[in-house]
């Protein structure tokens, strides 16, 4: 009876209502992981403008840590919805029991990867010790402990998948909270705890984590009923897991491409033009605009499932109606943001205990950056809409376009021709550049995709 009732409310239901109630709980969940990325830098740069640069070198290796979890969660939500839709509830059990493995299997090797390189990552980037010493320790703390957030991103899929994101909200805000609190309280050592500094930063994340995964676990076992969790008697199936990473990797790999591209730039601020304080103010960029981009993520986080149910029931309008409301609604959150930075540029800096020096670089790039919001709400939706009919492919090549051969090669091309000016503030343009890039590209391949899977199916 369950199993008819959630098919019953992802084929039928109105899709402006359906669309809402899956992700409104992600977005709001998602704006309170923003939020606590935001207190995060917020309370590390208390401590000193360095740590607040060793974080942001940092942030490349957490998003491409976060991107193997996230990537693989794409897969298993594209094909348990898919198996749903198509009244194949053995094979989305199987599909959630693989999930579970594949978190254990990449926390192991992440935590082994991100341990041995947080030294030699650090020593590329800065010949600054303090700077060296802050992110070393930052990246083997979050790196090395990063089974939470594994099997934090895994349950909340599996929630996601059958519909119930009002616990993923739950599981998302209990870590971001948490989060939030230990941040000052481990960061400067308040009450009986000792003061840890910029480890205190990474062990509240890390704590936060932890406890969203054990949470995220107990309400799907609780909870959906749709799926088992039992792995009693699982054995790994070559098959699956190959299934699952075919719609995943191209995800884990257009999120790593981000993590190359933040990298890349890092290198390009921090060694050619040896300016720190500008990769500070990269990595407040990254914090600052999650809070517009989140809410964009959690609206695919509700239109992925949808999709793939709908395709799995050949219901074309459906799929149409969904990828169309969800560009107009990514859009209009990309609006806000562009306003946002244009208009109070200096107090948003500010949040971060920005100094004069940080300021006259960070308003003019936030507000130039930020004109590529414009292009970016539609070019999610629509990939993810590609990587919901299986068709994730274009998806990463279009990423792998704009961020490698059009965004790093135009920062690196206009910081050498006004690099007697100090590089800045054209370096910024690059941002447009690539998503001007990414919109035409991105249109093509969905006309193609279109074409090829959604116009053949029934009304």
């Amino acid at each position: 009876m369950e199993q008819t009732r959630q098919e019953n409310k992802m084929g039928t239901m109105p899709i402006g209502k359906l669309l809402l109630q899956i992700s409104l709980p992600i977005i709001i969940s998602m704006l309170i992981q923003a939020f606590y990325n935001i207190v995060d830098s917020m309370f590390v740069s208390r401590i000193n403008e360095e740590a607040l640069t060793a974080v942001s070198l940092i942030f490349p290796m957490q998003t491409l840590m976060i991107s193997i979890a996230t990537g693989t969660g794409v897969g298993v939500n594209a094909l348990l919805s898919r198996a749903l839709g198509a009244k194949e509830f053995k094979r989305a059990n199987k599909v959630a029991q693989h999930a579970i493995f594949l978190a254990f299997v990449s926390s192991v090797i992440v935590a082994a990867a991100m341990l041995l390189l947080a030294h030699p990552f650090m020593h590329v980037q800065t010949d600054n010790p303090l700077i060296y010493q802050y992110g070393s320790t930052y990246m083997q703390i979050c790196g090395g402990l990063c089974f939470g957030i594994f099997f934090q991103i895994t349950m909340e899929r599996l929630l996601t998948s059958t519909g119930k994101t009002i616990y993923t909200m739950i599981s998302q805000m209990t870590g971001a909270i948490i989060n939030i609190i230990m941040d000052p309280i481990l960061i400067f050592g308040l009450g009986p705890f000792p003061e840890m500094g910029v480890a205190g930063a990474a062990a509240a994340t890390v704590l936060g984590q932890t406890i969203a995964a054990i949470l995220g676990v107990i309400l799907n076992l609780k909870y959906n009923d749709e799926i088992s969790l039992n792995m009693r008697g699982f054995r790994p199936e070559k098959h699956m897991i190959l299934l699952i990473y075919k719609i995943g990797i191209p995800s884990i790999v257009m999120a790593s491409i981000g993590s190359v591209m933040t990298f890349g730039m890092n290198l390009i601020l921090m060694q050619y033009l040896n300016n720190s304080t500008a990769a500070a103010v990269f990595g407040v960029y990254f914090k600052l605009n999650s809070v517009f981009f989140m809410p964009v993520f959690g609206l695919n986080n509700g239109i992925v499932p949808i999709v793939a149910y709908n395709y799995g029931a050949r219901h074309r309008k459906r799929i149409v109606e969904t990828t169309k409301l969800g560009v107009i609604s990514a859009v209009s959150l990309m609006l806000i943001g562009l306003a946002a930075f244009w208009i109070i540029p200096d107090k948003l800096l500010a949040i971060f205990n920005a100094s004069e020096n940080m300021l006259a670089i960070g308003v003019p790039a936030l507000r130039i950056i930020s004109i590529s919001f414009i292009f970016a709400g539609y070019c999610i939706v629509i990939g993810s809409t590609m990587q919901a009919l299986g068709s994730a492919f274009y998806s990463m090549i279009n990423s792998l376009a704009r961020q490698l051969f059009v965004l790093l090669p135009s920062a690196f091309i206009l910081a050498a021709i006004f690099r007697s000016q100090g590089g800045l503030p054209a370096i910024w343009f690059s941002y447009i550049i690539a998503e001007i890039v990414s919109v035409i590209v991105t249109t093509i391949f969905f006309r193609k995709v279109y074409k090829e899977k959604i116009a053949p199916l029934p009304e």
